[in-house]
């Protein structure tokens, strides 16, 4: 059986795959995002709220 866990100290994690590790860190809400992608967040939030409120009430017997 292969022993799996035994690694160089010069072979990547996982974590630092595809990352510039020079880089700094940032989080998403500190990343630049234009006025296009707010609107189709909006958008899509709008939709989900119609799905989640809207599809219920048409159900409902009066």
């Amino acid at each position: 059986m292969a022993d799996d866990t035994d690694q160089s100290a010069d072979q990547d994690s996982g974590a630092a795959v595809g990352h510039d590790l020079d880089a700094e860190r940032t989080t998403a809400p500190m990343s630049d995002y234009s006025s296009s992608a707010v609107g189709i967040g909006f958008v899509v939030m709008v939709i989900g709220v119609a799905i989640a409120f809207g599809i219920p009430l048409l159900t409902v017997p009066l």
